[in-house]
């Protein structure tokens, strides 16, 4: 283990860096770095707090970097010492990039990203866990794909763990991606209409816009197209509880005169982190995948729903947290990945993520924060898994939308931590 530190305020951050084996199969193993920050509340320092690691939505990025420790994070920071890990292949973590697989075939590429899943990032956390606290007990904190992590952890190393919460992300316990985007589709199309009733003005702006890019090639900063069904993309966005307000005033600046503005553009690329975070694309639906193949399941399904292929009604329906092959050609840095994604997404020798005798028979304390309208994980899928758990405790509101944890994180904890004390 590397370490080295900084104070921050009243805060001292300490840096981790773990070389762990890729493959925890194989004694012979390659090995990967897996960075952590630890943060510690100095006036907390001399009370021995106990530890939290937080599992990062996704899948494929890094923990938020606490450029000033508030929200969630300075909440957290009164109970605990707080761990961000930075999941295998992202931020600090040998991170996964176009260029990380020079000489690669695309069998070897594949084979490399399919230690990316929930089940060996739990596996890190647990040798981590081992190196800083030996066999003592710590809590996890897990955001969306985070507490899928959270759940795989209860699963498999539940005498770990000493509490669990969990934010947004209670996963399916066996269900096949193309019953999720039957579900996700739909609630994709609920929160199209929302939005176009609460900025009705956007209708005009969206149809401009689009009728603009079927006219004209346009090209983002980085030299990509920026395509229709690209431009749909941003609707990833309509499920966090800013993101309808931030579409409508990036719409309202689409143009400068009657060209598209290089400010809207600029704003695209940056909004836009498929490529930027390559494995939310490659693995997203595989992160769903046990003794199954996914292939590519968001978009045969969108057969179904096609409001989002057809604009001769002039408004265009945006997409939502779904990945497509065409990705693998449009993203430009996302090229190297194509072929490798189509072997990950024909796999068909996942192992399970759960194990329900286990989770049936759970002794851990666990509270869950549960989105009436998450647009992400489905509810009626989050509730269903919860049923059959014991010693959880489950907060349903529809006064938040998936990101609350990031929108009012002190509330959120405020709640979770009061129902296990």
């Amino acid at each position: 283990m590397d370490t080295n530190y900084y104070q921050s305020s009243n805060f001292k951050v300490f840096n981790h860096k773990f070389e762990l084996p890729l493959n925890y199969s194989n004694e012979n193993s390659v090995t990967i770095t897996v960075f952590v920050r630890e943060i510690i509340n100095l006036d907390k320092e001399k009370k021995n707090q106990p530890y939290l690691i937080f599992f990062q939505g996704g899948p494929g990025y890094e923990s938020p970097r606490p450029i000033s420790i508030s929200g969630w994070i300075k909440r957290a920071c009164e109970e605990y010492k707080v761990l961000l890990i930075d999941q295998r292949g992202t931020g600090l973590s040998t991170p996964v990039c176009s260029r990380s697989f020079e000489g690669l075939s695309d069998q070897e590429i594949a084979d490399y990203l399919t230690y990316f899943r929930a089940d060996n990032i739990v596996r890190d956390a647990e040798e981590i866990r081992k190196m800083i606290i030996g066999d003592d007990r710590w809590s996890v904190l897990g955001q969306s794909f985070g507490g899928f992590c959270a759940m795989h952890y209860l699963s498999f190393y539940q005498d770990s763990l000493d509490k669990v919460y969990i934010t947004g992300g209670i996963p399916p316990l066996d269900a096949h991606p193309d019953d999720i985007y039957q579900r996700t589709y739909k609630r994709v199309l609920e929160k199209n209409n929302l939005f176009y009733n609460i900025f009705p003005q956007a209708i005009n702006h969206v149809n401009r816009i689009a009728d603009y890019l079927i006219d004209n090639e346009v090209y983002l900063p980085n030299g990509d197209l920026l395509s229709i069904r690209r431009f749909q993309q941003l609707g990833l966005n309509l499920g966090f509880s800013d993101g309808m307000p931030m579409l409508n005033f990036l719409f309202e600046e689409a143009f400068n005169g009657k060209k598209i503005s290089y400010l809207f553009l600029k704003n695209i690329l940056s909004i836009q982190t498929f490529d930027t975070n390559p494995i939310f694309t490659v693995l997203h639906e595989a992160c769903y995948a046990q003794n199954f193949a996914t292939n590519w399941s968001a978009n045969r399904i969108l057969d179904d729903f096609k409001e989002f292929s057809s604009y001769n009604n002039k408004k265009l329906f945006f997409t939502g947290e779904m990945l497509y092959p065409w990705m693998l050609d449009d993203y430009q840095e996302l090229r190297v990945f194509k072929n490798a994604a189509n072997i990950i997404a024909k796999k068909t020798d996942w192992p399970k993520l759960y194990d329900e005798k286990t989770l049936i028979n759970n002794k851990v304390p666990i509270a869950a924060a549960v989105y009436t309208n998450d647009m992400y994980v489905d509810r009626d899928y989050s509730i269903s898994l919860a049923n059959i758990i014991p010693n959880i405790n489950v907060w349903e509101t529809n006064e938040y939308e998936h990101n609350a944890l990031r929108s009012d994180g002190k509330k959120v904890l405020d709640l979770l931590f009061e129902r296990i004390k």
